[in-house]
């Protein structure tokens, strides 16, 4: 028989390992999910709206969506996957979507969308919805990618939010471990830096580029 200290050895060990083959198809998903929006861009450096077929994202369904921007740094969601309302515990749709951030973490995430139109550019971020009172550890990664409305303009994004740990319960909200913005220009990627509490901020040279914008919240 197994005492209790291999037991428990043993138990970390095999969560360790399930770990880490979910972090292997997530990611396996996501790179799916930014190569189908690749092939969409046709020659152009962000894709139409119109030209998103939902039947080619079939296994990430429940994860996406399609955000809208309505002011500088605020999206409200137009179609949104089952997996974003469990994690609320409500219908999501015509829900700003920064509703998933915790509030601390909301002026950098609205920043972030500033550039994701203005640039444009593709965003990925990893989160983290901390456990409390019914609620267990949950990590968590974004995708938003840009999208051209039937007008032209850049004023829709592609996401997919996928998550790891039990969402106990609603609703969950998440701090910004990590962020890396790719401009789709061809520029270099914009370094960012990890700051205290988790969340992480571009170059201070950047921000004070965007000085003139106001983040409507």
């Amino acid at each position: 028989m197994l005492d209790d200290s291999t037991r428990t050895l043993t138990e970390t060990r095999e969560g360790r390992q399930q770990e880490g083959r979910q972090q292997e198809g997530r990611s396996v998903q996501l790179h799916a999910f930014r190569s189908y929006w690749e092939s969409m861009r046709k020659g152009h450096v962000v894709p139409r709206r119109s030209d998103i077929d939902p039947r080619r994202i079939d296994a990430l369904l429940p994860n996406a969506f399609i955000a809208e921007r309505i002011a500088p740094g605020v999206t409200r969601l137009r179609i949104a996957g089952q997996h974003l309302s469990e994690l609320m515990g409500m219908e999501v749709r015509g829900m700003p979507l920064s509703s998933f951030i915790a509030p601390a973490a909301r002026d950098d995430f609205a920043l972030r969308l500033v550039d994701l139109f203005e640039a444009p550019a593709a965003l990925r971020m990893d989160l983290r919805s901390r456990a409390g009172v019914g609620r267990p550890d949950m990590t968590g990664t974004l995708i938003l990618l840009p999208l051209r409305s039937d007008l032209g303009d850049v004023s829709r994004a592609l996401g997919c939010f996928v998550t790891s740990g039990q969402i106990g319960r609603p609703s969950r909200r998440f701090e910004i471990v990590a962020a890396r913005m790719e401009a789709l220009s061809g520029a270099a990627t914009t370094p960012l830096r990890a700051l205290h509490g988790g969340a992480a901020m571009q170059d201070s040279t950047v921000l004070r580029c965007r000085t003139h914008l106001r983040v409507v919240k």
